[in-house]
């Protein structure tokens, strides 16, 4: 389930970032790693990231200020502290600044695998488990592996691409609300969000031209709508 997500990895020990790194794009993610608290933040700011491990002891601003910071952007993206600490104190700071996920070191990296992937899965999924598989066309959208196939051609998907590709294909024929989709995904409909979704439709309808009776549609004022042009 980790196909085309990209993690932002924030650890201040060389070596444990290092091997956190390798272990995790081994197992099929992308990663940045960030060394401390401003690199993290940049990160985040300038690449499409999914989720974030964040140690909480970092130089320039620790993990709390850094999470506190990507929340007041993004409500929804999975957020895991790393910590030596272990005390009850800051656990709770860790979960009031937005975290998901806090785990102690030493930590077997299995244990952090199977949390992540836990906490990637519950962040994605609103619950609706009804429907993974869409034929758009001659496209098959598989949102669970985040894949568009089409004939022997296939687009893997980041998580927030197939979270969008799977609101407009739950509403086929119908019209998304723009302001409905910026709340929902991005949970802000500010302008930085919108420009932010905007340049996730141009994406997507790259990405669908694999197809080209499959049409993504902007209607003007109001939204979009995904629908299929007859031959």
């Amino acid at each position: 389930m980790n196909l085309g997500i990209k993690l932002l990895v924030a650890e201040d020990d060389p070596n444990m970032g290092t091997i956190l790194k390798a272990y995790l794009t081994q197992k099929g993610y992308t990663v940045s790693l960030a060394t401390n608290g401003n690199e993290a933040l940049e990160i985040y700011a300038t690449e499409d990231v999914d989720a974030c491990i964040l140690d909480v002891m970092m130089p320039l601003k620790d993990g709390f200020a850094v999470a506190k910071e990507i929340r007041r952007s993004d409500k929804k993206i999975p957020i895991i502290f790393l910590t030596a600490k272990n005390l009850e104190s800051d656990k709770l700071k860790g979960f009031e600044v937005g975290a998901d996920d806090y785990i102690t070191k030493p930590f077997s990296m299995e244990e952090l695998l199977a949390r992540l992937n836990a906490t990637i899965r519950r962040s994605y999924n609103d619950g609706n488990h009804d429907k993974n598989i869409f034929n758009l066309g001659d496209i098959v959208f598989d949102s669970s592996h985040q894949t568009l196939t089409c004939g022997e051609k296939m687009q893997r998907l980041t998580a927030k691409e197939t979270e969008l590709l799977r609101m407009f294909a739950m509403n086929f024929n119908q019209v998304v609300d723009r302001i409905t989709t910026l709340q929902k995904i991005w949970k802000d409909d500010s302008y930085f969000a919108a420009r932010s979704m905007d340049v996730y439709i141009t994406k997507l309808r790259k990405y669908l031209k694999m197809d080209p009776h499959v049409q993504l549609s902007n209607v003007h004022g109001v939204g979009f709508k995904l629908t299929i042009k007859q031959s």
